[in-house]
């Protein structure tokens, strides 16, 4: 039995593969290693982005295994460090991750896409939230979906579970790009360079600022950033890198980041 994710790493970025054919479904064996390989991520200094995408070309993933529960795992069962998939619920992650979708991408699938900060996707993946047909509520896409596209279509795709194209998926900004297939991972890499080029106390004050504000009144959030009350603002208020940052400018030259 191979192991059903593979990485690859070059440099500050760590590219992730779901890889369970046929549909490189997740039973909990499969969240748990997940889990782990993100929170190793996580916790990495020298890792800056982390690329997720799926084996094949069919399949980016189809979300939770049936089978697998049909065979005893629970689905509300252990699902490790990071709950399904190992990124949607995983704490204090501030490095950047794309989500390179490669095929089909419904169920659990289209929730841990979400949980990306980038999706870059192939120009015939399709998606769908189907588990309405199986008696089951897509629960971390009915929290986040509404708050990502108009209230009436996240409403529409929860209720009926239709599929629905990159086209649409791109109206209504539920993706950032779509490439033909060939294309894909070589323009995942691309920006994952880009990004893993940029100042990560930056990318780490950015992420706890979005996450703080979405609960949060503008003000109230504006008065933790501005009293420091946010971890990640007061060590990027304090560091080396935000002084770079500034006689970089004033030196009319390229910073060159530390993350410290």
């Amino acid at each position: 039995m191979t192991d059903p994710i593979r990485t690859r790493r070059e440099g500050a970025i760590l590219e992730i593969t779901l890889d369970r054919p046929k549909a490189n479904a997740i039973d909990l064996t499969t969240s748990r290693i997940m889990g782990e390989i993100f929170a190793d991520f996580r916790d990495d200094p020298g890792l800056r982005v982390a690329i997720l995408t799926g084996a094949g070309e069919k399949f980016f993933c189809a979300g939770w295994d049936l089978k697998a529960a049909t065979d005893g795992d629970a689905v509300d069962g252990d699902y490790g460090v990071g709950g399904f998939g190992g990124l949607q619920e995983l704490r204090d992650m501030k490095k950047p991750v794309i989500a390179a979708v490669n095929g089909i991408c419904c169920g659990g699938g289209l929730e841990l896409a979400l949980s990306a900060d980038i999706i870059l996707a192939a120009d015939h993946a399709t998606f769908a939230l189907p588990e309405i047909r199986s008696g089951t509520i897509a629960d971390a896409a009915s929290i986040k979906l509404p708050k990502r596209i108009p209230y009436h279509i996240a409403m529409e795709l929860l209720l009926t579970g239709r599929w629905f194209d990159t086209t649409e998926a791109l109206n209504w900004g539920l993706i950032n790009h779509t490439y033909p297939a060939a294309e894909l991972m070589a323009q995942a890499w691309d920006m994952a360079r880009l990004l893993a080029s940029g100042p990560p106390l930056v990318y780490a004050a950015i992420k706890d600022v979005v996450r703080d504000a979405e609960n949060s009144k503008f003000q109230d959030t504006m008065n933790r950033i501005t009293k420091r009350q946010l971890a990640s603002i007061d060590r990027l208020y304090s560091s080396e890198d935000q002084l770079e940052g500034a006689r970089a400018f004033t030196e009319k030259r390229d910073p060159v980041w530390k993350g410290s």
